[in-house]
């Protein structure tokens, strides 16, 4: 749920410094995707580890820093240099008008008409010119123009990074739509997904479980919700060639 605005003018050295934070709570225990998704069987994806408790949005002049808080202790046992390593997220902001209603390859997700988004900040310990050229090579160019791949850092519980006002676009913090989706970090991706982690049925060493072996799933283990708001966001349906018949379409979560 929404918990904390703060609109503020510090004086600061004779000028004005304009400061503004938004807050999304999350439940924990909720990392299950539509509701029966597992972790997959390697040690090194602890408990929690995509399970998010907190988004924090805030901006200080012309900067825009995201910090997405998870339910257990980042650790960079894949020597990436950025912290954390098994979890990647792609915040996407609601802007105004207009946007995308499908997701960025390899979510399988699509999202409302009303809740289109018109720009993703995606949180990878991949550096930023690896997940751009993913983006670029496997969107169109107008999504892939849509896509900010920042240098994200991991340390404690939380993982952020800080973009320009600008390239998230004109508006108050305040009064845009937010979703995230929490995905893991995979260095070898299907030829289609920008580095993301497939769901199957059964649960492997690298893959989680609780889904469809086809591509119908949506391959999301935790968004911004209450429990019932993203099992139903998340409900899917497969046809038997594993195809999709309904898929995964999410709604934004704003200020009350």
């Amino acid at each position: 749920m929404a918990r904390i605005v703060v609109a503020a003018f510090v004086a600061l050295a004779g000028f004005c410094v304009r400061a503004q934070e938004v807050v999304f709570d999350d439940p924990k225990g909720d990392d299950t995707g539509p509701g029966g998704y597992t972790y997959p069987l390697d040690r090194v994806y602890k408990p929690g580890s995509f399970d998010i408790t907190q988004l924090r949005v805030m901006q200080k002049d012309d900067k825009v820093t995201f910090e997405l808080a998870v339910n257990s202790d980042l650790e960079d046992r894949w020597g990436m240099g950025a912290g954390f390593a098994v979890q990647m997220a792609f915040i996407h902001v609601r802007t105004g008008a207009g946007g995308f209603t499908e997701g960025i390859p390899g979510t399988n997700v699509s999202f409302a008409p009303d809740s289109a988004w018109n720009k993703v900040v995606i949180l990878s310990p991949q550096k930023p010119f690896v997940v751009k050229r993913e983006v670029t090579g496997k969107c169109d160019a107008r999504m892939a123009a849509a896509a900010l791949a920042p240098e994200a850092r991991g340390k404690g519980r939380v993982i952020g990074a800080t973009v320009d006002k600008k390239d998230l676009g004109e508006g108050d913090i305040t009064t845009w739509g937010y979703q995230v989706l929490m995905q893991s970090n995979e260095g070898f991706p299907a030829s289609g997904d920008v580095l993301t982690r497939k769901v199957n049925s059964a649960r492997e060493q690298h893959r989680f479980g609780g889904g469809d072996d086809g591509d119908c799933d949506p391959h999301v283990m935790d968004i911004l919700g209450t429990p019932e708001q993203q099992k139903a966001w998340l409900a899917y349906e497969c046809g038997p060639d594993g195809s999709s018949r309904k898929k995964a379409t999410l709604q934004m979560v704003r200020l009350p």
